[in-house]
């Protein structure tokens, strides 16, 4: 079993920070891909950033310069920092983890991808 935890979403003044984390643990060979994503109101899912177990990273280009995403490999744990926040950030956002997991046995290992329960994440005055 794979478990992913997210937190750190809320409401927000505009031109404020947020910094989400999202954890995961469980039966858990290895962690390739930590993703972030974002559904705005009324919008599809979105990719706003991810980042690879050796560290690259990938940003929606809107985003660059503002949202920074980085992981912590030894805690299985990604985060995204997000600064200068406008209200059409205003969406839940969503953490993604793709990895191996251990089945049966530790010599049987499977793909894995998870998704967190989304995190409000609301930019108003």
């Amino acid at each position: 079993q794979v478990q992913l935890v997210e937190s750190g979403g809320g409401l927000v003044q505009p031109g404020g920070s947020l910094r989400l984390s999202c954890a995961v643990s469980g039966s858990i060979f290895s962690v390739f891909t930590m993703g972030w994503y974002r559904q705005p109101p009324g919008k599809e899912r979105e990719l706003v950033a991810n980042i690879l177990s050796g560290g690259s990273t990938n940003y929606a280009d809107s985003l660059k310069g503002r949202f920074t995403i980085s992981r912590d490999n030894a805690k299985n744990t990604v985060y995204l920092q997000m600064n200068s926040l406008k209200p059409e950030d205003t969406a839940v956002y969503y953490c993604n983890v793709k990895g191996l997991r251990y089945g049966a046995s530790t010599r049987d290992l499977s793909n894995f991808s998870i998704w967190g329960q989304g995190t409000q994440v609301t930019v108003s005055s």
